[in-house]
């Protein structure tokens, strides 16, 4: 009987190749996890991030909160301007994709006509006149321009968020905003957030739609400078790219941070929403001032809008808690076991673990068995040992948390 030939390997198997991918990386390529689906809800979504860090950085600290938002439209012509770049005249027309034949324009034109027409006559039919029609004019008339396309299609934004709250230890400043999934959130609280992904998000956002890094300056309370950032993210590295930094005098004695960064966006589209959100933020934090401003290229689109403050009294910050031991799992039992420096595992039970007093530590030791002791050291639980207390932990009857280290609606 012959010896069959090994089976050939297929050229694609052969030529895979195995990659890895940093946290910046995968978000960049799956932005819309993280709410960055198309320039407008990029544009949003900028906004909301950094105005929910403004919101928690002035809580912190227990500071009634401040909080500018400037939002300054940019043309691609005015970017390129700012960046030293020339704009030189179309030498061939037809080779963009705005580009419109006089045959095309004409029956642009008279669809543009006929849906005006169309609209004024439901608008009359319904009894609507005046502002209601110019919103729906107004409407028409963004959906016609993003339908043509073109220079006037492409617009940035630069977006400036600043606070009074607790601002960021100079030296941290580049690893909290330039390398993704790092962040002081990490504990067991109730917070707005926990990785601070959308503001690098933003930073990502920024460096893929123009390139160009963003500004920071931070304060922390009663510092005597104010800490100057320029930078950017590398984000197959996943590290921070710092251009500029610097120690500024703190003359005003002010405190908090400041965040600028260019982005493309649509806030034709995303107007109303962002004015929305800002209306129901101000709602559940009453006790924030919030103060918006657009700077539009044409003053007459430009606004200016002041949420102010209603109430002096602020909601009770959230409190870091302990594990609740029904909540747990396997590894994460392992890791405080592993970094516990109680001397005993009824210390380390009733301590580690929110709900469990050392009464009830003790019966759970005693369950456990498997050569299990209370005077052991949580060090010297073998993997079996822990593997028991993890089935223990989640068949025995715990009380519930109390709640109270929860912060009402707003708080966080």
């Amino acid at each position: 009987m012959g010896v069959k030939a090994a089976p050939k390997t297929s050229k694609a198997l052969k030529d895979d190749i195995l990659e890895q991918k940093s946290p910046a990386e995968f978000f960049a390529d799956n932005r819309n996890i993280a709410g960055f689906d198309n320039p407008g809800k990029c544009l949003y979504t900028t906004i909301r991030e950094l105005v929910e860090n403004a919101l928690d950085a002035a809580e912190s600290i227990h500071v009634l909160p401040d909080i500018d938002i400037t939002i300054e439209e940019m043309s691609q012509h005015a970017l390129n301007h700012m960046r030293g770049i020339s704009n030189p005249d179309r030498i061939d027309e037809a080779l963009y994709h705005d580009f419109e034949s006089d045959a095309a324009r004409v029956k642009r034109l008279q669809r543009e006509a006929k849906e005006l027409d169309r609209l004024e006559k439901l608008a009359a039919k319904k009894g609507e006149t005046g502002d209601a029609l110019d919103g729906k004019r107004r409407d028409l008339e963004a959906r016609q321009a993003a339908a043509q396309g073109g220079r006037s299609d492409k617009v940035f934004y630069r977006v400036t968020i600043k606070d009074n709250g607790a601002g960021m230890a100079h030296a941290q400043i580049p690893d909290m905003l330039g390398r993704v999934l790092s962040g002081t959130k990490y504990g067991v609280a109730q917070t707005r957030g926990k990785f601070g992904l959308g503001a690098k998000m933003a930073l990502i956002w920024s460096k893929m739609s123009t390139g160009l890094p963003i500004t920071i300056r931070s304060a922390r309370p009663r510092s005597a400078t104010i800490s100057y950032y320029k930078l950017d993210i590398d984000i197959q590295k996943n590290q921070p790219n710092v251009h500029e930094q610097k120690l500024l005098d703190n003359l005003d004695h002010w405190h908090g941070a400041e965040l600028s960064l260019i982005i493309a966006g649509n806030w034709q589209y995303y107007r109303s929403k962002v004015l929305k959100y800002l209306q129901l933020i101000a709602v559940i934090t009453p006790y924030t001032q919030f103060n918006f401003k657009y700077v539009a290229e044409e003053e007459k689109q430009s606004l200016n809008i002041v949420f102010a403050r209603r109430t002096d009294v602020m909601a009770s910050p959230p409190k870091i808690i302990k594990h609740h031991p029904a909540s747990v799992d396997l590894e994460l039992i392992k890791r405080l076991a592993a970094a516990s420096k109680d001397a005993t595992l009824l210390a380390f039970l009733s301590k580690s673990f929110a709900c469990v007093s050392r009464e009830l530590s003790g019966r759970i030791l005693d369950e456990m068995q498997a050569g299990v002791s209370a005077d052991m050291t949580p060090a010297e639980l073998g993997d079996k040992q822990l593997v028991r207390l993890h089935q223990l932990l989640h068949e025995v009857k715990f009380p519930d948390p109390s709640g109270n280290h929860l912060s009402p609606a707003g708080g966080t």
